[in-house]
């Protein structure tokens, strides 16, 4: 079976770097304070603040605690992404409502977002999902006349950027993830928020060290990012846009390979850097899918909308329809995209699916 993430073979490669940044590591004291790892990420997306987290998940819980949303608040997010997407708004203890989404992008889609707002919206959590960026420009205005937070979900979309805006510098607070999965990967996964608020970064790094400021003021959480981490997601993001052009080589192959076939790939709007954290294809019908997962044994992100999973069973929800999000649960399929691919696993995976449709 092909990887899906390749950083057995990135290691491989820069052995010699990760032995001397290992050495470096242990010569020191200094095991808990990431603030060096978090001034450089806000400088390199122009954000006043980062607060360095365990993981993305708890980025989005602090941040929306942070933001003050809780008990009795709603809050938009998206029926088609992974889970932490609306778990996080549960964690908060307020409300998710569900809009559905736009077959092109995956994204959340304007017309549900209006359907949805009611006087209880007090924030939107917006995947830029599988890395891709489009134009948030009327969200954001809609949020704004309306009193709305607006937190960027950018775990997916470290490196991508529309029309030279990147993503993690659009939202009142911004998030990326660095889980095993994802373009930047730490050892034990890991997240910051970005923003420009004060309060917001001073409330989020309390939430993350037991509600601690100078005593103990607020219920807190322990989660922290290991410094080890934060040293080796500093040395990978190095080599990140070298990395991100390998993939885009990749993803372009396969969109040459599959323009004459019975598969729906990503729209891509012009301005777009695409990451290509996911390579995402639709097809027609389920066995189509099936088929090709089988040839492949490829993951599909994601097979069950956000509303339907266990966790929301027999609970009052408001969602919309959702008509879009429940197709692309169905039809949709992630194929292999990363740095470390070789040029024969990726004919392999473009004969695989021309063979399986």
């Amino acid at each position: 079976m092909i990887p899906y993430d390749g950083w057995d073979r990135e290691y491989k490669q820069n052995v010699g770097a990760y032995i001397e940044l290992f050495d470096q590591f242990m010569n020191q004291t200094n095991y808990e304070n990431n603030e060096d790892f978090e001034r450089k990420v806000a400088y390199r997306f122009d954000r006043k603040h980062c607060v360095s987290v365990a993981s993305a998940t708890d980025a989005l819980h602090f941040s929306l605690f942070a933001h003050g949303i809780g008990p009795g608040d709603e809050v938009l997010v998206t029926d088609f992404s992974w889970i932490s997407s609306s778990s996080c708004v549960d964690m908060a203890g307020a409300t998710p409502v569900f809009c559905d989404i736009d077959l092109n992008s995956y994204h959340m889609n304007m017309d549900s977002i209006r359907r949805m707002c009611s006087a209880k919206t007090k924030a939107i959590v917006y995947p830029h999902l599988f890395g891709n960026m489009t134009d948030t420009t009327d969200i954001q205005q809609f949020c704004r006349e309306r009193g709305i937070v607006f937190i960027e979900d950018a775990a997916q979309s470290l490196g991508s950027s529309l029309n030279g805006v990147a993503a993690g510098t659009i939202g009142d607070s911004s998030v990326f993830s660095f889980n095993s999965n994802k373009v930047i990967a730490g050892i034990n996964g890991g997240g910051v928020v970005l923003t420009d608020d004060d309060e917001v970064a001073l409330r989020v790094k309390q939430i993350r060290r037991h509600g601690k400021d100078k005593t103990f003021d607020t219920l807190g959480y322990n989660s922290r990012m290991y410094v080890l981490n934060a040293k080796i997601i500093e040395l990978r993001m190095q080599s990140m846009e070298q990395n991100q052009q390998r993939r885009q080589e990749i993803a372009q192959q396969y969109n040459t390979a599959f323009a004459d076939l019975p598969v729906h790939t990503q729209t891509m709007t012009e301005g777009l850097n695409h990451n290509y954290h996911k390579y995402v294809v639709r097809f027609e019908d389920k066995l189509t899918r099936k088929r090709v997962k089988d040839a492949l044994g490829a993951s599909i992100h994601y097979e069950t909308p956000l509303s339907l999973n266990g966790m929301y069973s027999g609970k009052v929800i408001r969602s919309d329809a959702c008509a879009n999000a429940k197709k692309a649960a169905d039809t949709v399929i992630s194929l292999p995209v990363h740095a470390w691919l070789t040029d024969d696993e990726v004919n392999l995976v473009k004969n695989s699916v021309k063979t399986a449709i």
